[in-house]
């Protein structure tokens, strides 16, 4: 990642990164790299994370690249490829599977005509499974964008779809 030039981060995202930034100790600076990256990730480009970015990430935080590099590879909220407008994370761990989201699954590849980790062709929605979403109790759940969506159906998940822009 040393070769690779970064973009210059934008006034609007500097100053939401230092307002992550200001809740550390001055010496420290490089603990706000999650929020940074979700920073950058949400209003930098296609809402993905490139090795650019990335690196961008790293010089504000006086990092070093790969540190940060790890750090956005590790996590799955951090996307690496163009993704939809909407993006829908389903539980697929044990408490959901267990309340039917396999059927919810089969239901969106259906529906959107994509399978998990997939992107619609109008780049609309993108389905990714995720472990856990720690909404245990609204079994079977998902996320859309930030809000969370909890003991769904084939139908319920229709009515959210519908009223999306």
């Amino acid at each position: 990642m040393k070769d690779i030039t970064p973009p210059e981060l934008t006034p609007p995202v500097k100053k939401a990164i230092d307002h992550w930034i200001n809740k550390y100790p001055a010496d420290q600076k490089q603990s706000a790299v999650m929020s940074a990256l979700m920073i950058v990730q949400e209003q930098m480009g296609d809402g993905s994370l490139t090795k650019p970015l990335i690196a961008a990430v790293a010089d504000y935080l006086g990092m070093p690249r790969i540190a940060a590099y790890e750090i956005a590879t590790f996590y799955s909220m951090y996307e690496h490829s163009p993704v939809g407008r909407h993006r829908i994370y389903l539980c697929t761990n044990i408490s959901c599977k267990l309340r039917g989201s396999d059927d919810l699954v089969a239901h969106l590849e259906q529906r959107l005509g994509i399978k998990l980790g997939g992107t619609t062709s109008d780049q609309r929605f993108t389905l990714k499974p995720v472990e856990c979403l720690g909404a245990c109790i609204g079994a079977p759940m998902c996320q859309i964008n930030k809000d969370y969506y909890e003991y769904l159906t084939p139908e319920k998940l229709d009515e959210i779809l519908d009223n999306l822009e």
